[in-house]
């Protein structure tokens, strides 16, 4: 894998890393580039901006929610066949998983890649203390190479002047500097930017202001030739094909050490549970090797705009057909559907409008009701519900979600509590949660999770064919998922 790529960091969140790494991505593609974008950790919003900017979907490194060993891989599969590409970090540099220590810091993912840094600085209220800031973001681990800075928020020509002076004394080259009246606004919600989809004409022209930006800004060919110096990686490219077939026991993000157990049950329980995934899982790879492709309707549109690109990758390769299909617009599900997949999103900005499509609602109450396979993730969940701040949903399930004042932001290690249509019980699974909603659950059903870490406590729901819960997961770190649910829906 000898992909030119670079990393965008900053010394911490609000420096402009989305800003810089979009108008890159865009400026890049502007040249005919085929441009790979990619964005460190689990966040959702930032890489529809990338897609829009190199149109290739956007995908994510997270070396909590995969492992370490599995970034390299990943980013082999997303960059295939492109020139460049652009690595957008999370928070600051060094900033990670909270006392994990370098796990899923930008800097753990750039040593992974081997890619060169550029440091986007915030450079509004400094001038030559800002050569002191660069040489310890470059000084504090010799593992991470930073190659370059890109100066924003910059106040004049004396300013930058001063500031590039001062970072010619630190040996850190220059790779460009961006006036503080050019920035480009982009508005935000409750939980952050909004995304994309929801943006329309809107936020084409916003990817377009950051293009031209960065390029009348940067050195556009000093950082091609900084990613052009990144080298080869060793190891092969992650394949979906080939991470369904290989046995759950025998895929390496099942290391032992990377997952604790904390399932609250006893040693020999957990491992009769793994026992039985492991004979599951592999007669579920049996029985679908040769049949038919089940329809699987991915919720997508405005309202359910969370989802990792790997995820619908491993059902089309466990052998499953994928229909998206809008909740806000589509009054059916797609003919033949056979199992429903509704990932994350803001139902919360639209619940009149989901409350309002009856027909859809009851089409997904009475599949979920026939035993089909149905996977919901956060904003799946709240869809799920009986309703949403006072708003009908589907009433699949027996609880009300309504908003909270709290942010619930963070990373989880969890673990199958029983069997269900994703997993069998004692499954290890990591997830990240990210809402204001609160439920207020009803009785009767399972939960899906329990969850270890930071406090020990059980989520979500199983009911039936259904498994929804708060979590977002990433299927690459365990195929067996979308193996087990694709077996599933072609059974049902």
């Amino acid at each position: 894998m000898s992909v030119p790529r670079l990393v965008i960091a900053a010394p911490s969140s609000g420096c402009g890393k989305t800003t810089v790494a979009t108008g890159l991505m865009a400026a890049f593609a502007a040249r005919g580039l085929a441009v790979s974008p990619h964005k460190v950790g689990p966040d959702y919003i930032d890489p529809g901006y990338h897609a829009l900017a190199t149109g290739r979907a956007g995908r994510n490194l997270d070396a909590y929610l995969c492992g370490p060993e599995l970034v390299a891989p990943l980013f082999g599969h997303g960059a295939r066949g492109c020139d460049v590409a652009v690595v957008e970090g999370v928070m600051g540099l060094y900033d990670g998983a909270a006392g994990q220590g370098e796990l899923a810091s930008t800097a753990q993912v750039a040593k992974l890649l081997r890619a060169p840094v550029v440091l986007v600085v915030d450079a509004s209220s400094q001038s030559r203390s800002v050569a002191a800031l660069v040489h310890g973001f470059a000084s504090w681990d010799t593992g991470v190479r930073i190659g370059g800075v890109i100066l924003n928020k910059v106040g004049s020509a004396r300013h930058e002047a001063l500031l590039r002076e001062a970072l010619e004394e630190a040996g850190v080259p220059v790779l460009g500097a961006l006036r503080r009246a050019s920035r480009v606004e982009t508005p935000s919600r409750h939980l952050g930017l909004v995304p994309a989809a929801e943006r329309g004409a809107a936020a084409v022209s916003a990817v377009a202001a950051m293009a031209a930006q960065v390029s009348a800004g940067c050195d556009l060919d000093a950082l091609m030739a900084l990613a052009r110096g990144a080298g080869a990686l060793p190891g092969a490219a992650w394949s979906p094909a080939e991470a369904v077939a290989l046995p759950t026991h025998d895929h390496p993000s099942r290391s032992a050490e990377r997952r604790g157990d904390g399932s609250g049950r006893s040693d020999g329980e957990v491992a009769r549970g793994s026992g039985r995934r492991e004979r599951s899982t592999d007669a579920d790879a049996d029985a679908g090797a040769a049949g038919e492709r089940p329809v699987i309707a991915v919720a997508g549109g405005p309202a359910f705009t969370f989802s990792y690109a790997e995820h619908a990758e491993l059902l089309e390769a466990a052998g499953a057909q994928i229909v998206t299909f809008d909740p806000l617009r589509d009054e059916r599900l797609p003919e033949g559907t056979r199992g429903l997949v509704v990932g994350g999103g803001f139902p919360e900005v639209y619940a009149s409008e989901l409350g309002a499509n009856e027909s859809l609602r009851e089409e997904i109450a009475a599949l979920a009701l026939s035993g089909a396979p149905v996977a919901a993730e956060c904003a799946g969940l709240l869809y799920l519900c009986r309703e949403l701040d006072g708003v009908p949903m589907c009433g699949v399930l027996d609880a009300a979600a309504r908003m909270g004042e709290r942010l619930t932001l963070g990373y989880r290690d969890a673990v199958a509590v029983g069997d269900s249509v994703l997993a069998v019980a004692g499954t290890r699974m990591r997830g990240h949660e990210f809402h204001r909603t609160v439920m207020e659950p009803g009785a009767g059903e399972a939960p899906a999770w329990g969850v270890v870490a930071p406090r020990r406590r059980v989520e979500g729901f199983v009911q039936r064919g259904v498994h929804a819960s708060y979590l977002h997961t990433h299927w690459a770190s365990e195929p067996a998922v979308a193996r087990r649910f694709t077996e599933r829906c072609r059974t049902s």
